[in-house]
């Protein structure tokens, strides 16, 4: 157990080192960027404490993914394995708790400790052969492998829609979509092999233009029976829902470029920061949207040649 944590450790300096970046500073900057954020989301209005809750759980969640945790299992024994868990789903879930503590919301993290406590004797993920069908078609992947690894946390948006009308939650409803769009942006957190980029005959402006159509129609696909059910039941408010939906296509398009601004590497600590403070403080968008684009392009160059 202690070995693998030294080497996820190792692998983490290495990876902050290659950027440019002292472990030590990274884990300051960090801590500084998590607390400004924390601080943020719950000046934001009265949904933040379930937004916060499944921005944690989120990350406690995707450490229960069938193929990891089925190839810890096979390199260690049953308690070892549960003892990693355990230390693993407590150590992302800790800052959130106590952030939680200290601003007051017990039942919060009793209910993220109960249930980081909870997921490490589950696993995400299908271990079969049945196909969930998706309306995505075949082009490109990253909406119809994402669809059918995270189709329960859309049932679950769907779902907090549903009691945000019950209940007259206009907030609730509100976080429901931003749920949604946080999960389609993660779809496009990991890389594909060069080798599918550079199958496009395409110039890197072209090859960018149409990935943030497709990623805006799979979206809206996705989005817009929620934007129409908001806007029927919370008329009233039809304005900021609209925002809300164009903001949100504005999100995934930079994440988007900020994805292939740092191809073929995965999105590293500079990219994460700027993402998260145009997030937070969308003016910024008019800043990182030309800034990701330019070294999209530049990056792209060297694939689509």
């Amino acid at each position: 157990m202690r070995h693998y944590f030294q080497l996820q450790a190792r692998l983490l300096g290495r990876q902050l080192r290659d950027f440019g970046i002292h472990p030590a500073l990274a884990l300051l900057l960090g801590s500084l960027v998590f607390v400004g954020l924390s601080v943020i989301i719950f000046r934001k209005g009265e949904f933040a404490e379930y937004a916060y809750l499944m921005a944690a759980l989120s990350f406690v969640v995707s450490l229960s993914e069938r193929r990891r945790n089925e190839f810890l299992r096979g390199c260690y024994p049953l308690v070892t394995y549960r003892c990693i868990r355990l230390a693993e789903n407590g150590a992302v879930a800790l800052p959130f708790l106590l952030f939680q503590l200290a601003s007051g919301r017990g039942w919060e993290a009793a209910v993220l400790g109960a249930m980081a406590v909870a997921f490490v004797f589950f696993k995400f993920g299908w271990g079969g052969s049945f196909t969930i069908p998706t309306p995505f078609g075949k082009r490109p992947f990253e909406f119809l492998v994402g669809f059918r690894k995270t189709f329960y946390l859309h049932l679950f948006a769907y779902f907090l829609a549903i009691m945000a009308i019950v209940a007259t939650n206009f907030n609730l409803g509100i976080f429901s979509l931003l749920l949604v769009f946080m999960v389609c942006m993660a779809y496009y957190s990991e890389m594909e092999m060069s080798y599918y980029v550079w199958v496009h005959t395409q110039q890197p402006r072209d090859f960018l233009a149409n990935k943030i159509k497709t990623a805006i129609i799979h979206a809206s696909i996705l989005t817009l029976p929620l934007v129409t059910l908001l806007a029927i039941f919370f008329s009233a408010n039809t304005p900021i829902i609209l925002a809300l939906y164009g903001l949100g296509l504005l999100y995934l398009t930079t994440m988007i470029l900020a994805k292939y601004a740092a191809y073929p590497h995965g999105i590293g600590l500079p990219q994460s920061l700027l993402l998260a403070f145009s997030f937070s403080l969308p003016p910024l968008l008019f800043f990182a949207i030309p800034y990701f684009y330019k070294n999209s392009v530049k990056r792209l160059n060297l694939v689509l040649k």
